[in-house]
């Protein structure tokens, strides 16, 4: 038991490396390990993944599972992030770039990650290049994923498997419910409470707008003047469009450029049915007795009838 848990740590250690080296690359556009940083349970108790306080704009996200699975079971969830392929954001660097994603998984407790060996081939090929981890080692049945490129990856598969009460009190078979809460883009406000460059900016005072200077490495100076006649300078940083020009009146905290946010994050849930083997034999025990039951009568029915015209006959 101690050299499972050594290799599921080392597993673990080894995806957080993995998953660290995205976030260091330019293109990493989405962090949902900030989530496992600053949260033990990404779900807050009101129902709010943790997702949404970084990522603003509400986005649409579906979820399918099956309705039921049996115990030790491994069988797939699929969770679908669609958005406009043909969309960019700035990135970091203020360069315009593809949006990546990024899925949080809250199943039932007892629920978690298929071990590789039980994982079809199929389902294999499908999640090449996708990285999937338990959130943390005391949460095993919450499943992380993410950043990965989204072009490639509108749809992530969450290999599951289902626990067996018969190993684990703690398990009954009821319906339990699953969570998921996915992202696309980056957000709006990073981990430290700052805003990111994928944010519009406001204007720092009300006034003219008196000079636009387009800098040579990209991003604008805008330059506004007063009521009193008083100059204020204000840096636009590169990869954002400003929708507006020298000459404007603008008001404090107007607008100047547009919303460069074209993704978002989205949350949803369903249930699923941890069903006894028992129960279905049992069902199936039922049918058969009442389609032989119905059978019988039917027969039963075409004797009498058959008797019924022979006196008839006679």
């Amino acid at each position: 038991m101690k050299i499972f848990n050594s290799t599921i740590k080392q597993a673990f250690a080894s995806v957080c490396l993995i998953t660290s080296l995205f976030i260091t690359t330019e293109s990493a556009t989405a962090f949902p390990i900030y989530a496992q940083q600053a949260y033990a349970n990404p779900r807050e108790a009101n129902g709010r993944i943790a997702c949404a306080n970084c990522h603003l704009a509400q986005k649409p996200v579906e979820i399918e599972s099956p309705q039921a699975v049996l115990p030790n079971s491994v069988f797939e969830v699929v969770v679908k992030i669609p958005y406009d392929l043909t969309a960019k954001q700035p990135l970091a660097s203020g360069k315009k770039g593809g949006l990546n994603v990024g899925s949080v998984l809250i199943l039932p407790e007892g629920f978690k990650l298929a071990p590789a060996a039980q994982v079809p081939k199929e389902i294999k090929e499908k999640n090449k290049g996708v990285y999937i981890s338990p959130y943390s080692t005391k949460a095993e049945n919450i499943l992380v994923v993410g950043p990965i490129s989204g072009d490639k990856h509108q749809e992530i598969i969450f290999p599951v498997v289902a626990p067996d009460p018969a190993t684990d009190s703690t398990i009954s078979f009821i319906k339990y419910p699953i969570y998921v809460g996915a992202n696309r883009g980056r957000g709006q406000v990073n981990p430290t409470g700052d805003k990111t460059n994928n944010n519009t900016i406001l204007a720092a005072a009300s006034g003219k707008i008196t000079d636009v200077v387009t800098k040579e490495k990209g991003g604008y100076t805008l330059t506004i003047q007063d009521t009193t006649g008083a100059e204020k300078t204000q840096e636009i940083p590169m990869g954002l469009e400003l929708n507006v020009k020298a000459g404007v009146v603008v008001k404090a905290d107007q607008p100047v450029t547009k919303d460069p946010n074209v993704g978002g994050f989205g949350q949803t849930e369903t249930e699923i049915v941890l069903q006894s083997p028992a129960r279905i034999y049992g069902y199936m025990v039922l049918v058969f007795f009442v389609i032989l039951t119905q059978i019988t009568l039917i027969l039963k029915k075409k004797q009498f009838e058959k008797v019924q015209a022979a006196e008839m006959n006679f």
